[in-house]
């Protein structure tokens, strides 16, 4: 007994539907291996600090912008750095070999010793996280050194500027960095926000799963080498490809969600302590006879696009303003820029030197009125 006429030529058009979808996945698989395409992956980076911890070092697996200029490789170079890993040196040069050397002084902010306040000169002290000490950049590319060349050449004599960030610190933590910036009894304080040093309350920080904070991509870093490779040669590129896409939206809706709810309901209590820390930090600098500024950094993602977290900078500064705490939103001074243009490396979202320097020119005329 044969099919219907109208059954077979539903049959018939599921099957040619069927044969056509797997003909093109077909020429999709074979179009991404001829064109070698895959998630990128890199190296993971390194990172060596001397036992005085006077000395660290940034290495990265590549160096694509072409802006480190210290190469582990070099005998010359990794002998120049052996004390501060021994036993560690040659296989950081064969993994991570492009490195920024920072130095710290004895407040173990980075910069040269801080001397005397001169007589008529205002110091400024700027406050901050890894943004502001300068994770993978140059000392004299960190927004306090460039924001110091830009008060100098506008009104020589002025003023001074420190670095006093602090890498790896958020609040509270933060509030200790700030009190060892009071020791260098500055005129004006510059705490240099990012969304990422919230305080969180525990049952926030208890429900935090793994995010990618757009500061360090994890995500696309190889724990082993292993892993830049599918299974087998006999596994399909294109599902690797997709897989991976997936993988990536999803950890970016997490980690927005993430930062979103830092400063709103689900974690009350630590947008309250965070608040209450600003405040401090104000309330203790004008008791002093000083000035302090609140310049929140944006995260660089979707400058050129929509940017994310426009109403959590709208509720910092609307805070600030309601506190009586001066506020600079660094968002419109970046907003427009390519965000791959301004992070360190593929890797490592912290601020490049164009990004540091565009928060210096935006900082700079407030200090100036």
């Amino acid at each position: 007994m044969t099919a219907p006429p109208r059954r077979r030529e539903r049959l018939l058009g599921v099957i040619v539907f069927a044969l056509t979808s797997l003909a093109l996945l077909l020429v999709a698989e074979i179009g991404v291996r001829l064109l070698g395409l895959a998630p990128e992956r890199f190296a993971n980076t390194a990172r060596v600090i001397s036992p005085r911890k006077d000395v660290l070092l940034d290495g990265y697996p590549t160096n694509p912008r072409g802006y480190f200029d210290l190469d582990l490789r070099d005998p010359a170079v990794r002998e120049r750095f052996r004390s501060l890993a021994p036993r560690r040196i040659d296989k950081i040069a064969l993994r991570a070999p492009w490195v920024v050397e920072c130095r710290y002084n004895s407040f173990r902010f980075r910069g040269p010793e801080p001397g005397p306040k001169e007589a008529g000169r205002a110091r400024v002290v700027v406050v901050g996280d890894s943004f502001t000490e300068g994770q993978g950049v140059k000392e004299a590319d960190t927004s306090p050194r460039q924001l110091g060349a830009l008060l100098e050449a506008r009104a020589p004599g002025r003023f001074e500027v420190m670095n006093a960030g602090r890498r790896a610190h958020d609040l509270p933590e933060l509030l200790q960095v700030f009190e060892d910036a009071l020791a260098l009894a500055p005129d004006i304080v510059v705490y240099a926000m990012v969304l990422n040093d919230g305080a969180r309350s525990p049952e926030f920080q208890a429900r935090q799963n793994y995010v990618n904070d757009w500061i360090l991509d994890r995500r696309r870093v190889l724990e082993d080498a292993d892993d830049a490779a599918p299974p087998s040669p006999l596994s399909p590129r294109l599902w690797w490809l997709a897989r991976d896409a997936w993988e990536g939206w999803r950890i970016s809706r997490e980690t927005a969600r993430w930062y979103r709810d830092m400063y709103g309901a689900a974690n009350a209590g630590g947008w309250q302590q965070t608040r209450d820390a600003i405040a401090r930090m104000d309330r203790e600098t004008r008791a002093r006879g000083g000035r302090f500024l609140v310049a929140l950094w944006p995260l660089l993602v979707g400058l050129d696009g929509r940017y994310p977290f426009e109403e959590q900078h709208a509720a910092i500064g609307a805070f600030c303003k309601a506190a009586g705490v001066e506020f600079l939103d660094l968002l419109p001074a970046l907003r427009g820029q390519r965000p791959a243009h301004l992070f360190v490396h593929p890797v490592d979202m912290h601020p490049n030197e164009k990004a540091q320097r565009l928060a210096a020119e935006a900082i700079a005329p407030l200090l100036l009125r």
